[in-house]
């Protein structure tokens, strides 16, 4: 619905973001995606986590990949049933940590790639000047210093200048949570329009919304003589889009909202939202019309098996007046 038809000052409150759509496949480097390979320089450092915190125990991040296939598939072939006696022992197998000897708490361990998007692929994508190539990475161990999550490294390049490629780029030893080892996809950008979030409207435009999902939601009992219904609402349907996007507006639903200003003072703008699902059962009016014989399948809301946090999102700022400038991360 045109929800600016019913409070027409949300046009004030509107913005434009890509919706990512991470679809599993086999990306190629030279192609936006989520944990592909990346079109990285042969002779460029790859860049490592030196921040001190523990990281000689683990999953290999092939046995995380490993256990993954073998339950989706066991559970395709057999939905009532799911993995055999064999096939729980060999998952058992891949689930074991493993010790590094001697990796002490500030060795150099190795990032794991988890995005990356050509400017190309996503209209309004804020690039520095001269660049047309966003890469994400991050340290697949959590408690780096008073930020609890993912140590996030953003590099912004030109892909025209990168001459020869790494093919084979490090890997950690271990890993500290599967949750940070994403499922290579292909990326299906979509633009949507988005409003912002909720108690960030003027207070009485946050009182007229309100008083009308009241009365959407009784007329809504009513017509299913009072049982469970489903009815449009501001904030799950209407302002800020679920999944991996570009650009946009950020949810604010665990801390409440934070003003994210940029070490120069200028305001920060939303880069990229990492999440860990692309809907759930309050965001169904989302899924995209392709995908919406998919909804009951399991895990198909999570193509990318990353999952942040307690099952939430990830956000990157950038510098409004410069996007070179260091960016800032909340999880939501």
């Amino acid at each position: 619905m045109d929800i600016e038809a019913e409070f027409p000052e949300l046009s004030g409150y509107r913005k434009v973001c890509t919706r990512l759509h991470p679809r599993p496949g086999t990306p190629k480097p030279q192609e936006s995606s989520v944990g592909g390979p990346f079109l990285w320089p042969r002779d460029e450092p790859w860049p490592t986590c030196r921040a001190p915190h523990p990281r000689d125990r683990g999953r290999r991040v092939e046995n995380v990949h490993e256990w993954r296939r073998i339950l989706a598939e066991a559970w395709r072939r057999d939905p009532d049933v799911g993995p055999s006696a064999d096939e729980l022992d060999i998952l058992s197998a891949l689930e074991r940590e493993y010790h590094v000897p001697g990796l002490g708490e500030t060795d150099p361990v190795p990032l794991l790639p988890v995005a990356q998007v050509f400017v190309r692929d996503v209209p309004g994508l804020a690039a520095p000047a001269g660049c047309d190539l966003l890469q994400v990475l991050w340290c697949p161990f959590d408690a780096h210093g008073a930020q609890s999550g993912p140590d996030v490294h953003v590099q912004w390049r030109s892909s025209a200048g990168i001459g020869e490629t790494l093919a084979d780029p490090p890997c950690p030893e271990v890993i500290g949570d599967a949750g940070y080892v994403p499922e290579p996809c292909v990326l299906d950008p979509e633009q949507v329009v988005e409003h912002e979030y909720g108690e960030l409207l003027s207070e009485d435009l946050q009182e007229r919304i309100e008083a009308w999902e009241a009365e959407a939601e009784e007329a809504a009992e009513e017509s299913y003589d009072e049982e469970e219904a489903d009815f449009i609402t501001y904030h799950h349907d209407l302002s800020i889009a679920p999944g991996w996007k570009s650009g946009g507006y950020a949810s604010w639903s665990v801390t409440g909202p934070s003003e994210m200003t940029c070490s120069c003072g200028e305001p920060m703008q939303l880069l990229l939202t990492i999440d860990s699902r692309e809907w759930d059962g309050g965001t169904l009016s989302w899924v995209p019309l392709e995908d919406r014989e998919l909804i009951n399948e399991s895990e198909a809301n999570a193509p990318t098996q990353v999952t942040v946090g307690r099952g939430g999102s990830l956000n990157i700022f950038t510098c409004s007046a410069n996007p070179a400038h260091e960016h800032r991360v909340s999880i939501q």
